[in-house]
């Protein structure tokens, strides 16, 4: 039904047996709350051209500020705004189309310069200042793992390593013989292009990757991550195409997916996350108290924090450890029920609420396009391709030999070829399983970090 149409519903005179009369149902307010009804995203149509108008009013006045509420509705609405389109297009919105548009858009929109300048500077000093895509992660992995069965926890993590470690090196071997072939060179495809996709993003990956290959070749560090950020932007931009596809095969061949599980459950166990939201409904979670789901919420953040002290202690990435601080909460039963159940209603909210306009942030601040745009090189592209594919594909073929799920495991082998924790998100919402968030931080920074290790150990020798 329309919105022209919510205000003019027939109904009988009552009173008046048989008659043809007809009366419409008064405007307001059932009318009203008609039209308040459709979104955009999660924003009433009402409400978005309201925020639209206060915006626009803001910009005019020089008042956009990287405040709190201001972000939160530049965000909202961009990313939003940005998602629907994506949704809207045939075919591109089964494969994902709602976070490439989300990330890809905006990044576009702001080499441009076709977003205001205060607008665009107050994104990217919010988005850097509060670190804020930490806490997305936070609440995801934790509420992701309190909701997961212990005995499948167990499993997944110990098996996870496999299909990630073959997809690895089957990956790097094809990439490798893809571009010398298209006459890239051997020495230059390995190093400047098929490692660095699996290297852990651009914080955690290039840039380090960079520093590393600049000490031990004597070219200044800025040529070397000019030469090794293309491949990370492409190589996520094609894992987000790629495991879209996957969610549009899952529901054609359910048999080979988990919608989010990595195996199959035990009978017994009990697994709060089966209320997995699919096909865009929200399914409920049960009752719980607002200083429960308050609880569960602090919770994220202490663990995340005590990974933070702990990579000043140890070294080992905070995201990292504060994924194993919550396996080691979940595995010693040290999470009440009804905490684990607020730790669930967070993760429905952050995942519902805060991943589009999170996207569009990292598209402004973190993405740069004129990168993305000078790895569209025919030879650059097919050895990119190629190697994500094989990444993907060997986790699938290994995953269901493992007896996991092929579909989630290809996906979490996806995760090793993304943008880091930024193409986590991305990748994951596109597949439309953000449940395997935990996974694909082993995937992003432990195989980030081992690949880097790894790499740089082969150039110091080679040298």
């Amino acid at each position: 039904m329309s919105a022209h149409d919510a205000g003019s519903i027939p109904s009988p005179v009552p009173g008046i047996a048989g008659s043809n009369a007809k009366i419409t149902s008064p405007f307001w307010p059932e009318g009203w709350w008609r039209i308040t009804a459709f979104r955009i995203g999660i924003i009433p149509v009402p409400i978005y051209v309201l925020l639209v108008l206060i915006i626009a009013g803001l910009v005019y006045f020089g008042e956009i500020k990287s405040d709190g509420p201001t972000m939160i509705v530049v965000l909202v609405l961009g990313g939003f705004t940005c998602a629907e389109i994506g949704k809207r297009i045939p075919v591109l919105r089964s494969i994902g189309a709602g976070a490439i548009f989300a990330t890809f858009i905006p990044s576009a929109l702001a080499y441009y310069h076709l977003i205001p300048a205060q607008v665009d500077k107050a994104v990217i000093d919010f988005t850097k200042s509060t670190n804020f895509l930490y806490l997305f992660i936070a609440s995801i992995i934790v509420g992701s793992i309190f909701a997961m069965d212990r005995d499948v926890l167990i499993r997944g993590f110990l098996k996870i390593f496999v299909p990630l470690a073959v997809g690895t090196i089957v990956a790097v071997v094809v990439g490798t013989l893809v571009g010398t072939a298209l006459g890239l060179g051997a020495s230059h495809t390995f190093f400047y292009v098929v490692v660095p996709i699996m290297a852990g993003g651009v914080g955690e990956g290039a840039i380090p990757l960079s520093i590393g290959y600049a000490a031990l070749s004597g070219v200044p560090q800025g040529e070397v991550f000019a030469q090794v950020l293309p491949p990370v932007m492409l190589g996520s931009l094609t894992a987000i195409l790629l495991s879209g596809m996957l969610n549009v095969v899952g529901k054609k061949y359910p048999s080979l997916t988990g919608e989010g599980r990595l195996q199959p459950h035990t009978d017994d166990g009990t697994d709060i996350q089966a209320v997995h939201e699919e096909g865009g409904e929200e399914k409920p979670v049960g009752h719980v108290g607002a200083s429960t789901v308050a609880a569960a919420g602090l919770t994220a953040i202490a663990l995340y924090l005590l990974g933070v002290l702990l990579n000043h202690l140890i070294g080992l990435p905070a995201p990292v450890a504060m994924l194993f601080l919550a396996v080691l909460a979940k595995l010693t039963r040290a999470v009440s029920p009804e905490l684990q159940q607020g730790g669930l209603v967070v993760y429905e909210f952050v995942r519902t609420s805060m991943t589009y306009p999170l996207l569009f942030a990292i598209g402004v601040a973190l993405t740069p396009w004129d990168k993305l745009v000078a790895a569209f090189h025919p030879a650059n592209i097919i050895t990119i391709v190629s190697t994500v594919v094989t990444i993907m594909a060997t986790g699938f073929v290994v995953g269901r030999l493992m007896k996991m799920y092929p579909i989630e495991t290809a996906i979490v082998n996806a995760c090793h070829s993304g943008q880091g924790g930024t193409g986590d998100v991305a990748i994951l919402t596109a597949a439309n399983r953000m449940q395997l968030m935990p996974f694909a931080q082993i995937a992003t920074r432990i195989g980030g970090a081992v690949t880097i290790t790894l790499v740089l150990l082969i150039m110091g020798y080679l040298k």
